[in-house]
C-alpha cells in the first residue's frame, strides 16, 4: 500500500508520505504540536513533513518557518476565546505559494494539493496565501469566529 500512496504521475501530482496523516491525528487530537509544515520532495515524488512546531510556538515563530520565496503546505492549531469565554481551538489547512516563488513549485503545489488535504481530513479552515498579509493572525482571527 505505502507504493501505492507515493505513486504519482504528473496530472495527479505528488504522493503523500505515509506518516502525514499520523502526524495531523498527533496534532488534532493529542495536541502535540502548535503546527506542521510539509513540502514536496521532488526526488521522493511525494510531501514530506518539513517541521513540526512544538505546543509553546507563536505564530511569528510558525511564520518564520515557511520560506520566503518557496512554496509549503502547513497547518495551524489556533486556539482562541470566544465572546462566551469558551477556549477553543480551529485548524487551519494553509496552501503557502509566494509571488516570488518559482512557476514549476507553484505548479507542483498546486496539482499535490487535493491529496495532501484528502490525507489531512478534518482541519477547519483552508487559506490560499501568496504572501504575508494573507496569512496575518488577524486573518485566522476573523475565519475562526
Amino acid at each position: 500500500m505505502a507504493f501505492m500512496r507515493s505513486h504519482s504521475n504528473a496530472s495527479s501530482g505528488m504522493g503523500v508520505a505515509p506518516n502525514i496523516r499520523e502526524t495531523f491525528v498527533e496534532l488534532q487530537m493529542k495536541k502535540a504540536f502548535r503546527y506542521v509544515i510539509f513540502k514536496i520532495e521532488e526526488k521522493q515524488k511525494q510531501v514530506v513533513v518539513e517541521k513540526t512546531g512544538a505546543t509553546t510556538e507563536s505564530y511569528d515563530d510558525f511564520l518564520a518557518s515557511l520560506p520566503e520565496n518557496d512554496c509549503r503546505y502547513a497547518l495551524y492549531d489556533f486556539d482562541f476565546v470566544t465572546g462566551e469565554n469558551v477556549q477553543k481551538s480551529k485548524i487551519f489547512f494553509i496552501a503557502w505559494s509566494p509571488s516570488t516563488s518559482r512557476i514549476r513549485a507553484k505548479m507542483l503545489y498546486s496539482t499535490s494539493k487535493d491529496r495532501i488535504k484528502h490525507e489531512l481530513d478534518g482541519f477547519h479552515y483552508e487559506i490560499q496565501a501568496t504572501d504575508p498579509s494573507e496569512v496575518d493572525i488577524e486573518v485566522l482571527r476573523e475565519r475562526a469566529h
